[in-house]
């Protein structure tokens, strides 16, 4: 499997969202959607091979992970209402530290971005992190197809969460010379494994 972990810093913690207005009622939430839809679906298909984990730190009720399983996933739709419905459905759930299934491959719990890397370091997964100033990712050759990739939402991530992240990473990787969205880097990341698989 591929894992990507996207930082919601804003994102809302409680299913009480318009899926009518994902950007503004729900903190952001339109770029994880984005992010879902990019890491999961081909042009005829889905990518059953990737885990999507949505990091949700906005208010009221931090901190809880979504994950987004794609060998299980059903009912998602190729839009970002869809997501956004499945995420909705998964906040209604209780969040504990222990995953529960809202549907069928979309789980929910009470963790956060310390938890995970600790767990991805306990099944010696190979931790990247994307950023600007990292390593040229088709200059690194060492790069493993069931990586884990840690990005940031529109705001980045903070000086504390790249501390942590550093602490747990292999590499710093960049994708390209600019600056881009999440969601468009997802789409880069799992074309460079599909070149490498292939």
């Amino acid at each position: 499997m591929k894992d990507f972990v996207i930082i919601g810093h804003k994102a809302l913690t409680t299913g009480d969202f318009s899926l009518n207005d994902l950007p503004g009622s729900a903190g952001r939430m339109d770029i994880l959607c984005r992010c879902v839809n990019s890491a999961l679906f081909l042009s005829h298909g889905m990518r059953r091979d990737v885990n999507v984990h949505l990091i949700l730190l906005g208010e009221p009720d931090p901190v809880k992970v979504i994950r987004f399983n794609g060998e299980k996933l059903k009912y998602l739709n190729p839009d970002e209402r869809s997501s956004g419905s499945l995420i909705k459905k998964a906040l209604e759930k209780d969040a504990t530290p222990y995953e529960t299934q809202s549907t069928p491959g979309v789980w929910i719990r009470r963790a956060g971005l310390e938890e995970l890397l600790k767990e991805f370091g306990e099944a010696s997964r190979d931790i990247y992190y994307l950023k600007e100033d990292g390593t040229d990712i088709r200059e690194y050759t060492e790069l493993a197809t069931d990586a884990v990739f840690i990005l940031g939402d529109h705001t980045g991530v903070t000086e504390a969460e790249e501390e942590l992240i550093a602490s747990m990473a292999k590499q710093t990787l960049n994708i390209g010379p600019l600056s881009l969205h999440s969601d468009h880097c997802m789409i880069i990341i799992l074309n460079e494994l599909d070149r490498k698989e292939a």
